[in-house]
């Protein structure tokens, strides 16, 4: 028996590897746990409900309301600039009620009440030239041209987004790396049982033969 228990015993390679293996499952395991909690399932919250549709231009329009935003000219350079309230009102083909457009989902967060946050700028009047940009190209490039936009009736009925912010290929990322990492782990534990136990038969075998 005290022979068997000796054959059994781990190198100190082994026992490295054995670790490795339970460390890399402890690892998917967390991640898996962390993004669900943390980003997975606020992400399947926001799709919930949700879907795509046609969106037709209805209204192109700059409020008189100005909003701050916070600009960084270096390490330990930051300030306050504003910019003014771009809204384009829009049509879908699931409802006849106008929608708020947005750019995507962290827009709508920051600023729910304008559908185009220009990268602030120190100067006033550059993001105020970058919102007009943006007007034109709404009045005049797309025009009545039907697009695709996203909507999530459960929780933002009023509003569109132009992109997901959470789509199909980051999602299936959230899952793939963390079970590539669990399923590493388990790999190579297995591996090393395996290869102790051929090796402790192999060992047997080899006395037998000399006996």
């Amino acid at each position: 028996m005290a022979r068997s228990r000796a054959a059994y015993e781990y190198t100190e390679a082994e026992d490295k590897s054995m670790r490795l293996g339970f460390l890399l499952i402890a690892a998917g395991l967390l991640s898996l746990l962390g993004l669900g909690c943390c980003w997975l399932r606020p992400a399947l919250q926001e799709r919930g409900g949700g879907g795509s549709a046609n969106c037709t231009v209805l209204a192109v329009r700059q409020l008189g309301e100005r909003f701050a935003c916070t600009f960084s000219c270096g390490a330990a350079c930051r300030g306050t600039a504003r910019y003014p309230c771009l809204q384009v009102l829009v049509r879908t083909s699931r409802s006849s009620i106008p929608a708020l457009l947005h750019e995507d989902e962290r827009q709508l967060r920051i600023n729910p009440k304008c559908s185009y946050i220009p990268p602030c700028a120190r100067d006033d009047q550059e993001n105020s030239e970058n919102v007009t940009y943006k007007q034109k190209y709404w009045k005049e490039k797309v025009g009545s041209q039907p697009f695709t936009c996203y909507f999530n009736q459960h929780l933002r009925p009023d509003d569109v987004m132009l992109k997901r912010t959470h789509d199909e290929t980051v999602l299936l990322h959230c899952f793939l790396w963390p079970l590539v990492t669990f399923l590493v782990g388990v790999l190579i534990v297995v591996l090393t049982i395996c290869a102790k136990s051929l090796a402790v038969r192999a060992e047997a075998i080899k006395k037998k033969k000399h006996l």
